[in-house]
């Protein structure tokens, strides 16, 4: 189905029935794995996009108007409009804090899922399904690949020694054989206990759901006292 000038109800219905199902069958990736754009987000962003390019369709008329003179208009003012409109709903979903970055592959859902509902609304059914369906691929059938492949892991340690610079050396020998690279950030002197903090940002890699290295912790444990051991990176998309 191609952009008509005058759409009738029976296409509306459609357009509108495609987008809901696009939209919940995207939207039930989000809601299943507890994001906060989910289940009715997702419908509520698809559809939208698609009753505005439905409603541009409407009022796409040729009452009064030459033939060329379609071709001096700037169709891409409304999807440009609503993808920019979109675009904060996204940012809203991205979390910071630290190094942690999250909400990053609901934001792009989002923005798909708007570019699908421009599809559907706009006439462009094939389209706009066979991007549906590239999306469900994309969520759920590539989420097995992204698990098996080698995420690099980073961790903020900070340990408890003498002034002096040899624990940077000794740091990097206990942890360099079990594949984990280590990177001095600063040192704090305690005036008090006469002993300084260490801070390093460890990092290794394994798979994105593998459990915290407490291996490196128990290797250092016995050579300093260790203050704090912070995961700074998360898995959570």
């Amino acid at each position: 189905m191609t952009l008509p000038l005058s759409p009738t109800w029976t296409d509306i219905a459609i357009r509108l029935a495609l987008t809901v199902l696009a939209g919940a069958v995207v939207g039930l990736n989000r809601g299943a794995r507890g994001h906060a754009a989910g289940f009715r987000t997702t419908i509520l962003v698809t559809l939208a996009a698609s009753v505005a390019m439905i409603q541009a369709n409407i009022l796409l008329t040729v009452n009064g108007k030459t033939p060329g003179s379609f071709a001096v208009m700037d169709i891409m003012r409304l999807p440009l409009g609503i993808l920019t409109g979109v675009g904060f709903i996204g940012a809203g979903t991205i979390v910071r804090k630290g190094d942690l970055i999250t909400g990053v592959t609901t934001a792009a859902t989002l923005w798909l899922v708007t570019v699908i509902g421009l599809c559907l609304g706009g006439g462009q059914l094939v389209l706009g399904v066979v991007a549906t369906a590239l999306a469900v691929i994309a969520l759920w059938g590539l989420k097995w690949l992204e698990l098996v492949i080698p995420h690099e892991h980073r961790a903020r340690l900070v340990v408890i020694s003498d002034p002096s610079w040899d624990v940077l050396d000794a740091v990097s020998r206990v942890l360099g054989p079990m594949g984990c690279r280590t990177q001095f950030l600063e040192q704090h002197l305690d005036p008090e206990s006469h002993k300084a903090d260490y801070v390093f940002e460890l990092a290794w890699r394994g798979p994105v759901h593998a459990t915290p290295p407490v291996d490196f912790v128990v290797a250092l444990h016995g050579r300093y006292e260790i203050k704090s051991f912070e995961l700074t990176t998360d898995s959570a998309q």
